[in-house]
């Protein structure tokens, strides 16, 4: 009798472990898709991982690669230079257009605004996202958790918003006490537009507790609007960003050489500084690479 009930026992114990591995087993194949995803454009529901990706958004194709996804992009639009290996065309994401898109078979389109292709592509059965340009940085941290998760790579995505989250703290703590005063003057263009603490750019500068001169003269609240030379020296800039380097050549001499800018802070103390204008002007993972320069050039004495 003891005999027995031990071998039922044991037979117990066999059929709970391969019931459990079997849970086990099925629980750890879960297939990713189809899934959904919450964007500027709705939920969207994704049938499967896609492998025929086309950008519309070179902050989005920034995104792509940094989360690993770079081998499912099979074409991006013609401002998308970063990184160097994203398979560039002649595709536009200012004026798309639905027949060129198409040509290219894509199951997954990510646009940064409607541009009247989305109801289109979406007609013929292409899975689109909406990745608007984001206001804040945590929009920004939520759109590439998006495009990760859209692209299966939900995980890799996580730990890349995570990274950029630690750096840019440690950035913004880099900043002596005494540097948070300083006054920024950010030109986007050789003819003085600026952008100010309500936009994505003029965030990361009330991050490091700047106050930016900007402000002041956008009496239309647009957001960007456009100062004097004058207005610019009398305001005394400790630091002027330069985001129109690539576009429009401006360099720190051709500031210093500017009528009244020698006696402005900001080119006594070498503190004006170019920088790239996609990285100025994009909200993906180079947010990072933006807030390095401007921790550094704000630690100059």
């Amino acid at each position: 009798m003891l005999r027995r009930t031990v071998l039922l026992v044991v037979l117990l114990v066999a059929v709970l472990a391969a019931s459990s591995s079997a849970s086990g087993g099925r629980h750890a194949t879960t297939p990713l898709f189809p899934l959904t995803v919450k964007t500027a454009n709705g939920s969207v529901t994704i049938a499967k991982r896609p492998t025929r990706i086309v950008s519309l958004s070179p902050t989005a194709t920034e995104s792509l690669f940094a989360v690993g996804a770079g081998a499912q992009v099979i074409a991006v639009d013609d401002q998308s230079d970063y990184p160097k290996q994203a398979p560039k065309t002649a595709l536009s994401g200012y004026r798309p257009n639905l027949e060129a898109i198409a040509s290219y078979n894509p199951d997954l389109v990510i646009v940064s605004n409607d541009g009247g292709v989305v109801a289109g592509l979406q007609k013929l059965g292409v899975t689109v996202l909406v990745e608007p340009a984001a206001n804040t940085v945590a929009e920004a941290y939520d759109e590439i958790r998006q495009i990760g998760q859209a692209t299966g790579n939900a995980k890799p995505a996580t730990t890349v918003v995570r990274g950029m989250q630690s750096t840019l703290t440690k950035l913004i703590r880099s900043v002596p006490k005494k540097a948070r005063h300083l006054k920024v003057f950010h030109e986007l263009s050789p003819d003085y537009y600026s952008a100010t603490s309500s936009t994505f750019i003029g965030r990361i500068y009330r991050l490091f507790g700047f106050t930016n001169i900007a402000d002041a003269a956008d009496t239309t609240h647009s957001g960007y609007p456009k100062l004097s030379a004058e207005y610019i020296v009398a305001a005394n800039p400790d630091i002027v960003v330069l985001a129109d380097s690539v576009c429009c050549s401006q360099t720190a001499g051709a500031v210093a050489g500017r009528p009244g800018w020698q006696q402005v802070n900001a080119v006594r103390r070498n503190r004006v500084i170019p920088v790239d204008d996609s990285i100025a002007s994009r909200w993906g993972p180079r947010i990072v690479d933006f807030a390095r320069v401007i921790a550094q050039v704000a630690k100059r004495s």
